[in-house]
């Protein structure tokens, strides 16, 4: 596997590091059990050892690595258990993120929600599967910062990783366009009409919708 990459001069090389690695392994490229050399990534990433040393640490960290004494590290992957801990996680949250957010929501980030939606459905008709779901990503961030909870809302955002690759395979499937859109219209009514109930309850479903159609395009039987 080799790449040609250019590191920005404004994050940390390591934490970019660990960005394109995590994605690598999320992606399946890096099989489970696959050992993970640091001397060649290294040399592929023209860098030294030591940023990959970093990096193999904090993808321990999340549990994406295995690292064993005397023998290396090697890459653990995301099992079909992550996913369904994943989404129940996350539904959990989300409930509770569209609650605080309804009651804490002001005026323009409703306007926000509401252009997401018109851009939203604008891609959807252009079958525009990756600004769907960049726009995807951007309405849920809408209401994360909406809690006015940084806790809630890191937490929320700091799992994005471990979906998106479930997500881009439920979005680029055409089909589930026009559906997506549709359950992202039915949350912001509820929002708009400030209907805890009914917001948790769209909000559980679309979630629910999402593992579904991610089972479907992955072709997994949990």
């Amino acid at each position: 596997m080799t790449m040609d990459t250019n590191f920005s001069n404004t994050g940390s090389l390591t934490n970019e590091i660990v960005d394109i690695l995590r994605d690598r392994i999320l992606k399946g490229e890096y099989v489970i059990g696959e050992k993970l050399i640091e001397n060649q990534i290294a040399m592929e990433f023209k860098v030294s050892r030591t940023p990959i040393r970093d990096a193999f640490k904090l993808l321990e960290e999340e549990g994406l690595i295995d690292s064993i004494p005397n023998k290396g590290s090697f890459a653990k992957g995301f099992t079909k258990q992550d996913m369904e801990d994943i989404y129940s996680v996350r539904k959990a949250l989300e409930q509770l993120a569209v609650e605080w957010a309804i009651e804490r929501i002001d005026a323009k980030e409703i306007k926000a929600l509401e252009r997401q939606i018109e851009l939203m459905e604008f891609y959807t008709k252009k079958k525009d599967s990756e600004k769907v779901m960049e726009i995807n990503v951007a309405f849920h961030e809408i209401i994360y910062n909406a809690t006015r909870s940084r806790f809630l809302a890191h937490i929320l955002k700091s799992y994005r990783q471990y979906v998106q690759q479930a997500r881009k395979a439920t979005i680029s499937e055409e089909t589930n366009l026009e559906v997506v859109a549709i359950e992202h219209k039915e949350i912001l009514k509820a929002i708009k009409a400030k209907d805890i109930e009914s917001a948790c309850d769209k909000i559980a479903r679309h979630l629910d919708n999402s593992k579904n159609r991610a089972e479907v395009a992955w072709n997994i039987q949990l």
